[in-house]
């Protein structure tokens, strides 16, 4: 319990000074009063407009000191709101609430293909360790880990040429809209762009687990295993692969950072209406409550994929306890 409640503090610590820093550099660009109202913002640009920038002020407490506008801000928050967007008025927690599903939806997918093509392969290689297969293996790993922007065209080009058209920039994507497709179809809609996401991860996790499991094939209890007359099947699969997982799973809970960014460039890339490409939007349109918004979410998916990452450590391994 004194761990879990250790880790919810780091959580909550790192998420609020994420949140400062991001508040406060969006602050310190200059007056966000003219992101609002435009060159009527201006105190030279007539009397006639004074009421109106007094009620804007006092709208978006810009009439307030910092400090008390941040407090406000994270006070609103954790009740759920984020505030309005500056350049169309709706809800930024709405606009998050449609849009979060698709990039969750695109990272889960894209660990899912990393993860169950990268641990066979790796399995494969570890189990042929520097011979042919292995050797092959190494130079395709690290020619995947060169190429991750031009795999973008690549796949896209590829799609195009398969007549793939799952409608990118379509608002099927959307929770409202897609309960009615079917899984399959959401799948198919998002393969490209996962995979273009997944290509450097599965080199990565590929890599790791490979290392791990040709030092775990030389402890002790393997050769037990061996000499008890287990398959090799049977003792890569039921003895090795478990306790070699802890590299891995290390890096997933990191690579989750470099998922968010990457997902950033493949949803504008590919016209993916998600976080990501709300986030490029917002930046363009200086809408800072729905960069502030986006960067509450993005903090959020982290902090909580890594707490689940050290939980999961204890499962790999009941040796680890949380209160050590």
């Amino acid at each position: 319990m004194k761990f879990l409640l250790q880790r919810l503090a780091q959580m909550v610590a790192v998420v609020l000074a994420v949140t400062f820093l991001c508040f406060a550099a969006l602050n310190f660009l200059g007056d966000p009063l003219f992101n609002i109202l435009g060159p009527i913002a201006d105190e030279n640009s007539g009397e006639e407009y004074a009421e109106v920038r007094a009620e804007a002020r006092a709208e978006y407490n810009l009439d307030k000191p910092f400090p008390e506008r941040y407090v406000r801000w994270v006070g609103g928050m954790v009740q759920g709101d984020f505030g309005r967007s500056f350049k169309n008025q709706t809800e930024v927690s709405t606009e998050l609430s449609n849009r979060l599903p698709v990039t969750v939806f695109l990272m889960v997918y894209a660990q899912v293909l990393a993860v169950v093509i990268a641990v066979p392969w790796a399995v494969i290689s570890a189990a042929r360790a520097y011979r042919t297969v292995d050797k092959v293996s190494t130079v395709v790993s690290f020619g995947l880990l060169g190429i991750p922007v031009f795999a973008l065209v690549v796949l896209l080009s590829y799609g195009i040429q398969l007549k793939w058209d799952p409608q990118w920039g379509d608002d099927s994507l959307f929770p409202g809209r897609y309960d009615d497709e079917s899984l399959m179809s959401r799948l198919r809609s998002l393969a490209i762009p996962a995979t273009a996401l997944a290509i450097p991860l599965i080199a990565i996790y590929q890599r790791l687990l490979r290392t791990d499991l040709i030092s775990t094939l030389q402890e002790d209890f393997i050769a037990v295993a061996r000499a008890k007359g287990m398959s090799e099947r049977h003792v890569l699969f039921r003895h090795a692969l478990r306790p070699s997982l802890f590299s891995m799973l290390t890096v997933f809970g990191i690579q989750t950072g470099a998922l968010i960014g990457g997902s950033i460039v493949v949803e504008q890339f590919f016209a993916i209406p998600g976080v990501g490409r709300a986030l490029v939007e917002a930046i363009i349109r200086d809408d800072f409550p729905l960069v502030l918004g986006v960067v509450v979410v993005v903090s959020v998916i982290f902090v909580v994929v890594n707490f689940l990452v050290d939980l999961a450590y204890t499962f790999l391994d009941p040796r680890v306890k949380f209160d050590g």
